[in-house]
C-alpha cells in the first residue's frame, strides 16, 4: 500500500519571506525612499558644497544631483539581469552596502571630482535597492493586491521628497554638508542590517533565470521593434529630463533668483506634494477615462503652459508667484504623463514585462539625466531655460506619441477588443 505526499504550497504574500504584511510594507517603503533621499536633501547644501570643494562654475553644483541619476539610470538594467540570477537578497545586501559606504566617503571628500564619483557609485547602489525591492514585491504579490501593497508604498515614498530637503537645511543649518551624507550613511547601514536579520529570499532557485547576455540583446530588440513601448520610452526619457532638469536647477531657481533661501525647503515640499496629489486623483480617473486620454491631454497642455512660460520669460523674469504656480501645475502633469506612459508602453510587452522594465528604466533615466543635466547647465540667471527645456521635451513627446500612435492622440488601436498590442511592431 502506498501513500501520495502532496507537497505543501508555497505560502504567498508578504509570509513569502517570513514578514507580516506591516513591517513588509514599511520595510518595502523605507528603502524605496531612501533612494529619494539621497537625491532631495541635497538641494539646500548644493551652493554650501560647490563652494567649500572649490567648483570651478556656478552651475557645477548640479552635478551632484546628475551624477548620482546617471549612475542610477545608467546600472538599472545591469541588477534586473543579476538578481533574476542570484536572488534578490545578496543583490539588495551588495547595493545597501554600496550606498552606505559611498556615502561615508562622498562624507570625506576633499576635491569635487572625487565627490561626483562617489556620487556616481551611490547611484549604482540605489539601483540596485530600488530594482530587488520592486522585484520583491512582485515575487510575494500579484494582481490587485500587488496593486493594493505598491500603493501603500508609495504613499511613504511620496512623503519623502516632501520632507527631505528641510532635513538637509535643517543639517547645514546647524552645521556643515558633510552631516547630509554621514546621516545617508547611517541611515544605509541600518537599512543594512535591517535587511540582513529580518528579509529573506524572494526567488527560490528553482524560479532563477541564466545569465545571458543573449536574453538581454533580445530583450533591447522587442523594446526597440515595438511601435507603442519604443515611442513612449522616448517620451519617458524626455520627461524625466524633465524632472531631473527641475531638481537640478530648483535651487538656483528659487533659492538664488527669486532669493527664497531657507524658505527654498517650504516650496519644493509644496511642488512634491502636488505631485502626490496628482497620482492619487490619476489612479481615482484613470478607470473612468483611460490612460490614454488622461496622458494624453496631460500631455499637451503641459507643452502648450511651457511654451507659454517661455515666452513670457523672454520678457523678463517673471514674478515668483507666476513661476512658482506655473512650475507647479507643469510638475503635476509630469506625474500623470510619466505614470500612464511607464504603464502604457509596457502593455505589449506580455512575458517580457521584466525585461522591458529594466530596459525601459535603463533608457529614459539614462537618457534624462543626461537631458535634464544639459537644461542645468544652461542656467543663466532666468528661468528661460528651464521653461524653454519643458516646452522642447514636451513637443518632442508630442510627435513621438503621434509617431507610436500611428497619428492618432486619445485613442489607440488596442482600444478594440479584437485586437492584439503584441502586433504593434515598427
Amino acid at each position: 500500500m502506498t501513500s501520495t505526499h502532496t507537497p505543501k504550497p508555497a505560502p504567498a504574500g508578504a509570509a513569502r519571506i517570513k514578514l507580516g504584511l506591516v513591517e513588509f510594507i514599511i520595510t518595502i517603503a523605507i528603502m524605496t525612499a531612501s533612494v529619494a533621499m539621497g537625491i532631495d536633501s541635497m538641494i539646500p547644501a548644493l551652493p554650501s558644497i560647490g563652494h567649500s570643494l572649490g567648483a570651478g562654475n556656478i552651475n557645477d553644483g548640479q552635478l551632484v544631483i546628475a551624477s548620482f541619476f546617471l549612475g542610477f539610470g545608467l546600472s538599472q538594467i545591469v541588477f534586473g539581469s543579476l538578481s533574476d540570477t542570484y536572488g534578490r537578497r545578496k543583490i539588495l545586501l551588495g547595493g545597501l552596502a554600496f550606498y552606505a559606504c559611498a556615502m561615508f566617503a562622498a562624507a570625506a571628500a576633499h576635491d569635487f571630482n572625487t565627490l561626483l564619483l562617489m556620487r556616481f557609485v551611490q547611484g549604482i547602489g540605489a539601483a540596485a535597492v530600488r530594482i530587488t525591492t520592486m522585484a520583491i514585491v512582485r515575487d510575494c504579490f500579484g494582481g490587485r493586491e500587488m496593486a493594493r501593497v505598491m500603493s501603500y508604498v508609495m504613499i511613504v515614498f511620496m512623503i519623502v521628497p516632501i520632507i527631505a530637503p528641510s532635513i538637509g537645511q535643517l543639517i547645514i543649518t546647524y552645521a556643515d554638508w558633510h552631516w547630509i551624507f554621514i546621516l545617508l550613511g547611517v541611515v544605509g547601514t541600518i537599512l543594512f542590517l535591517w535587511a540582513l536579520a529580518r528579509l529573506k529570499e524572494s526567488l527560490p532557485e528553482e524560479e532563477r533565470l541564466p545569465l545571458s547576455a543573449t536574453s538581454v540583446a533580445t530583450g533591447f530588440k522587442t523594446v526597440l521593434t515595438n511601435r507603442i513601448t519604443c515611442g513612449y520610452m522616448i517620451g519617458l526619457t524626455l520627461f524625466t529630463g524633465v524632472i531631473c532638469a527641475y531638481v537640478v536647477s530648483v535651487q538656483q531657481v528659487f533659492g538664488e533668483l527669486y532669493g527664497l533661501g531657507d524658505w527654498l525647503p517650504i516650496a519644493f515640499a509644496a511642488t512634491a506634494g502636488g505631485i502626490a496629489v496628482a497620482n492619487f486623483a490619476n489612479g481615482s480617473f484613470v478607470r473612468r477615462f483611460g490612460m490614454r486620454r488622461i496622458s494624453h491631454a496631460a500631455m499637451l497642455l503641459f507643452t502648450i503652459l511651457s511654451i507659454f512660460g517661455y515666452v513670457h520669460a523672454l520678457g523678463g523674469t517673471p514674478p515668483f508667484v507666476f513661476s512658482y504656480i506655473l512650475f507647479s501645475i507643469l510638475l503635476m502633469f509630469f506625474a500623470v504623463i510619466a505614470t500612464n506612459f511607464t504603464a502604457i508602453s509596457l502593455e505589449p510587452m506580455g512575458h517580457l514585462a521584466g525585461t522591458a522594465t529594466a530596459i525601459t528604466g535603463f533608457v529614459s533615466t539614462t537618457g534624462g539625466a543626461l537631458l535634464g543635466g544639459a537644461v542645468g547647465q544652461m542656467f543663466n540667471g532666468t528661468v528661460q531655460p528651464l521653461f524653454g527645456g519643458f516646452a522642447l521635451f514636451g513637443a518632442i513627446t508630442v510627435l513621438a506619441t503621434l509617431w507610436a500612435e500611428k497619428g492618432k492622440l486619445f485613442t489607440h488601436p488596442g482600444d478594440d477588443p479584437q485586437f492584439d498590442p503584441g502586433s504593434a511592431h515598427i
